[in-house]
């Protein structure tokens, strides 16, 4: 592995203008089909497997030309303090806003509340239903605008309007929050390397293979049926691993020049050593984000699948774009300190030639070296060696405190209740629940399938009165028949709000009942609607962890033997994930579910924790981790393989990466909580809990724990079982099978410039 990587970094340093000019090529491509692509619309959200789906398939099936799949608004009207809708000045006011909604050039149909039965008891709210032809995401601007013009206009008469529904949905943005991520990744990279063109090569690599990816999957968005949220996240993940990847490659580049190596050949010793360590590191990503499929969700199967190959851009664009841009960048990528070396072989010729007339001076006494001063990395090493047993305790038990919300976590998918509630859609959403009841705004359609039986009429009158009967039902609608008449549609308005554990026991009772039903008339019975199949979701999901973490733990704990030739070590590089993960999980439940810190975060609305949010985040979170238990223990490991004790091995490596591991975590801190800012929810506590997870795996699992066990563990930490040392393929990352570069023409002339460069952190 190491000598092949090392050949492609000394090819891709000779022959750069090739390299970049085929890395351009590929951005141009991806950009022109990103330009020419059809616009995306939503994407389609199913939960294959479940009862809620298999319902709404039938309900395709049967009743087709219903538009499930259109937009759909809610425009809610409130009478004035003292006044009702049916008053003929509310009653008028309403019919003419909803004779213009029927105006609009997408609409499907309008219903009328008054003929609707759509009108509260009290007769102070009103609502009239919207539907459209095409989906939400495909609404064109002219209809958005036609909706709430209409809204506006009934508020000129004195009502109070609000819509909600998904007709105002629209694709979410980046904003300003995430450019100040990269500056601070830019600030981080400055103060790291000491040079502005060391800095800004790791941030150019990223941001071209960010652009190559997100616009692959622009592109390719309409075909895929890729959601609007799959380029965000692919953005997110490809700009912090583009720029960490980017960050060590160069960064060893820079430690071979100051042991004095020429440009080509520390390029082939940069990519072949810490190139290996990216190449596994970038393959525990991948191994995490497309192992998302195992949960057979189709849309988080495409988002992992799609950051997945924005990874693999970056570990390419490290391997190969990064040397070709050091080559041209020539002296400029040096340590400030280096300066000597490109002048001490010449220079020193002319001087002495300039100074040979003068006569020789006595011998001065030669002066003592002065100590070099441990830098922080050194000292944080000895710190934690000297007191592994109390940085152990300390360490686990914070992260087991900081975990402890998690036991509390309640998860569902997001509906206008979770919305700011300076947004129209929101105040919607109150509305109806002050008019309706709380569970109003999420309705359970029970479909009964009587085709069958021998009296589909009497089954579905059989069902209705079931319902009737069960508790927490606020209210059950009269059946609505297909045209064949052996299917029916009754809805079911709870008497506790969507997210709430008394409409989920409702769920169950009616799914309970039907399965009596089905046993006496033959007829079946299936629940589905947004509530019914987030419930499902949330139980698929939560199903599918064990299976999911067996498999990417799994397959990254074989990966990892294979890397380290050790069976510990990855083991305690897993059970250090589990511990951060969990410690991040707590953290976004404490503030997106509890409330804690959340108006300093710009939370405004808390609840449910998204469904896909704990195995998304275990699945990036685990790749994320091993990226620097590899390039961290890497280097512990290629001290021990030259010799070194465990105690001074451990020592080393955090000499020369410590720093290096600092700001690479830092900088992808800064990415993640970039996106913190988003008005999106989802992409919100996403961005939150990565940053979060970051933190804690790196700072204090790698940085903390990961020293003290290998301290405790000493010679043991890298035991091999002999037979599977035999059988393990030597992939070499440390570098031993690469020739030793000590020939005149891959060294420059000695001299106190070609010292190493200080390791500062």
């Amino acid at each position: 592995m190491a000598t092949l990587l090392y050949r492609t970094g000394r090819f891709a340093f000779r022959r750069r203008h090739f390299v970049v000019l085929i890395w351009v090529a590929l951005l141009a491509l991806a950009g022109v089909g990103a330009a020419n692509a059809p616009a995306a619309g939503s994407s389609s959200f199913s939960v294959p497997g479940t009862e809620s789906q298999k319902a709404f398939d039938l309900l395709d099936e049967r009743f087709p030309g219903t538009g499930a799949d259109g937009a759909t608004a809610r425009v809610v009207f409130k009478a004035p303090s003292g006044e009702r809708l049916t008053e003929p000045a509310g009653k008028k006011a309403v019919r003419k806003a909803v004779s213009e909604l029927r105006q609009g050039a997408e609409v499907a149909s309008v219903d009328d509340p008054y003929t609707a039965g759509a009108v509260s008891r009290d007769r102070t709210i009103a609502y009239a239903r919207v539907a459209y032809d095409v989906p939400g995401m495909e609404l064109r601007d002219s209809s958005r605008e036609a909706l709430e013009t209409a809204a506006e206009h009934a508020r000129d008469s004195g009502l109070t309007v609000e819509i909600g529904g998904d007709a105002l949905q629209t694709a979410p943005e980046t904003g300003a929050t995430e450019v100040i991520g990269i500056a601070v990744a830019a600030v981080v990279l400055v103060i790291t390397f000491g040079s502005l063109v060391s800095a800004g090569l790791p941030l150019l690599t990223a941001l071209i293979g960010v652009g190559i990816g997100v616009s692959s999957i622009t592109a390719l968005a309409s075909t895929l049926d890729l959601g609007s949220t799959t380029s965000i996240l692919a953005m997110m993940i490809g700009l912090a691993v583009g720029i960490d990847y980017a960050l060590f490659i160069v960064s060893r580049f820079r430690a071979e020049l100051a042991e004095g190596r020429r440009g080509e050949e520390a390029a082939g010793r940069a990519v072949g050593t810490a190139g290996s360590a990216v190449v596994f590191a970038g393959l525990t990503v991948v191994i995490a984000l497309v192992g998302l499929s195992v949960v057979d969700i189709p849309m988080l199967t495409k988002m992992g699948v799609a950051a997945a190959g924005t990874v693999v851009i970056a570990v390419l664009i490290a391997l190969t774009l990064v040397p070709a841009l050091i080559g041209f960048a020539g002296k400029r990528v040096r340590p400030a300190n280096a300066g000597g070396l490109f002048r001490r072989r010449g220079g020193d010729a002319r001087h002495h030639a300039h100074h040979a007339h003068r006569a020789p001076r006595a011998p001065r006494a030669p002066r003592a070296p002065r100590a070099e001063r441990p830098n922080m990395g050194t000292r944080w090493a000895r710190f934690v060696i000297r007191r592994p047993v109390a940085v152990l305790l300390l360490c686990v038990a914070a992260l087991g405190a900081v975990a402890v919300p998690a036991g509390s976590i309640e998860l569902g998918l997001g509906d206008d209740g979770s919305q700011p509630v300076s947004t129209t859609q929101r105040r919607a959403y109150d509305l109806l629940s002050e008019g309706f009841g709380p569970g109003f705004n999420g309705p359970l359609v029970v479909v009964t399938d009587a085709k069958g039986t021998d009296d589909p009429r009497g089954a579905v009158r059989d069902v209705a009165a079931d319902l009737k009967g069960l508790d927490d039902v606020a209210a059950v609608t009269p059946a609505t028949f297909d045209q064949a008449g052996d299917t029916a549609i009754i809805t079911v308005v709870p008497a506790s709000k969507p997210s709430s554990g008394e409409t989920e026991e409702l769920v169950g009772a009616i799914r309970a009942a039907g399965a009596g039903i089905t046993d006496r008339t033959g007829a079946e019975v299936s629940v589905t609607g947004t509530t019914a199949l987030n419930i499902d979701t949330s139980q698929k999901l939560t199903d599918a962890m064990l299976p999911y973490l067996a498999l990417v733990v799994g397959l990254a704990f074989l990966l990892l033997i294979v890397v380290f030739r050790s069976v510990l070590v990855p083991l305690k590089a897993a059970l250090g994930f589990l511990l951060s993960v969990m410690a991040a999980l707590g953290a976004v439940v404490a503030v997106f579910q509890w409330g804690w810190l959340g108006s300093l975060l710009g939370v405004e609305q808390t609840g449910p924790i998204m469904s896909m949010m704990p195995i998304f985040l275990v699945g990036v979170v685990f790749g994320l981790a091993m990226d620097y238990e590899v390039f961290l223990v890497t280097r512990i490991r290629e001290a021990h393989v030259h010799g070194e004790r465990p105690g001074q091995a451990i020592v080393t490596g955090f000499r020369h990466s410590a720093r290096v591991v600092t700001a690479a975590a830092v900088i992808m801190i800064a990415v993640f909580a970039g996106f913190i800012g988003s008005h999106e929810a989802m992409i919100k506590s996403i961005g939150f809990g990565l940053a979060t997870a970051v933190f804690f795996d790196a700072f204090v699992v790698r940085m903390a724990i990961v020293p003290a066990v290998l301290a405790l563990l000493g010679r043991r930490a890298w035991w091999l079982p002999g037979w599977l040392d035999r059988i393990l393929p030597n992939v070499d990352v440390e570098g031993k099978g690469l020739r030793p570069a000590d020939t005149a023409d891959e060294l420059e002339a000695p001299g106190p410039a070609a010292e190493p460069e200080p390791a500062r952190v």
